[in-house]
């Protein structure tokens, strides 16, 4: 009678690895599917037409008309609709609830594909308490929790006087997204693959900073985007690259206080995403060039590569959806962008890690 060969400890903690990345970089997929909505929500002005916020409950659309009767004239209550929407009937508001529902429910099955999944590992035990993983799982799902009543907290703003969601509670939503994403997906890849490649560490030091660097660049040109799309400033100097046919416009923090004008004055948001852009992306190139004769490992050079191409991509959708005037599909697609190379550089950066950088092991069981 032969004998089973059973998998070493190893090999059982290194599967159980891979189940617990493949569910994270679903979750990071599916918050990316939750910003593109977000962006569809605010670029067709739908975002407050759900003026409740029900955490446990919502699932369920309105399944008559009695049921929309009773949301409309909710709506009706609130500034939007007496300040923009005054002559919208039921049928209209059905047109712009839609997405907003489908925003919020998404939202709630992020929370269930990420909470269901913990549990069971829990209760499997290949995570426990005392392990270092299952602090790091504990955070993501508080970030997830805590993205929910940033989303509430910024649809409140545009519920009081003005019928436009805070450009800065925008900005912090979008923002915690991001985070969420890069957590998630840093995460993962540390599951992936636990140990950096040591027989490249003395070339991949000399990039490793420059690769943080550009991370955080990214990640503040990212929400200076925000800016821009909480204050609608894509719609004004609709050329490139001059601003009103000038290097410099006029105008230039021209607002008082000057130290709110990169946050509140149309002009300074733009010029300043612009030139956080072009920073970005001539940084990048020089990045990628300084990376050529360096001796890195064929999925470091991948990533490198994958990363520069990202780049040249985003600023072709950032110059199109400006000289465009803020198509919808376009704005949409830039903004997924700027996820994607956020997430993108990470891996990068993650590629480029030194041996001793590396904190804590998975428990076997």
């Amino acid at each position: 009678m032969s004998q089973v060969q059973l998998p070493d400890r190893a090999q059982m903690d290194q599967r159980r690895a891979n189940w617990m990345a493949g569910w994270l970089l679903t979750v990071a997929g599916m918050v990316l599917v939750m910003v593109a909505l977000g962006g569809l929500t605010r670029l067709t002005h739908s975002g407050l037409s759900m003026v409740e916020w029900k955490v446990f409950t919502g699932w369920i659309p309105p399944l008559n008309e009695q049921d929309w009767a009773i949301l409309f004239e909710k709506y009706r209550q609130f500034p939007e609709f007496m300040k923009v929407n005054a002559d919208m009937t039921v049928e209209g508001f059905k047109g712009i609830f839609w997405l907003e529902f489908i925003h919020r429910v998404w939202g709630r099955l992020i929370g269930l594909v990420f909470f269901i999944p913990f549990a069971t590992f829990l209760v499997m035990r290949w995570v426990r308490v005392s392990e270092g993983l299952f602090w790091k799982f504990l955070g993501l799902l508080v970030l997830g929790a805590s993205q929910g009543v940033m989303g509430w907290f910024m649809v409140m703003s545009g519920l009081v006087d003005r019928p436009d969601v805070s450009q800065y509670r925008l900005t912090a939503h979008f923002g915690l997204a991001v985070v969420i994403i890069g957590a998630l997906i840093w995460v993962a890849m540390s599951l992936l693959k636990p140990k950096p490649y040591d027989e490249h560490h003395q070339d991949s030091a000399s990039l490793n900073r420059w690769a943080f660097w550009l991370m955080v660049l990214i990640f503040v040109t990212a929400m200076s985007g925000g800016f821009v799309a909480g204050l609608d400033a894509g719609f004004a100097y609709n050329t490139f690259p001059l601003m009103d046919g000038e290097i410099i416009p006029g105008g230039l923090f021209d607002y008082s206080p000057v130290w709110l004008a990169p946050f509140e004055d149309i002009t300074t948001v733009q010029f300043d995403h612009r030139t956080l852009a072009e920073l970005t992306i001539v940084l990048i190139l020089v990045f990628w060039m300084k990376s050529v004769d360096k001796h890195l490992a064929p999925r470091t050079r991948r990533a490198i590569q994958i990363f520069g191409l990202m780049a040249l991509l985003q600023v072709s959708l950032g110059i199109s959806t400006l000289l465009l005037v803020v198509p919808i599909a376009l704005a949409s697609l830039h903004q997924l962008g700027a996820v994607v190379l956020f997430s993108l550089s990470l891996w990068v950066v993650h590629e480029l890690r030194m041996p001793q950088n590396i904190h804590g092991t998975m428990h076997s069981s």
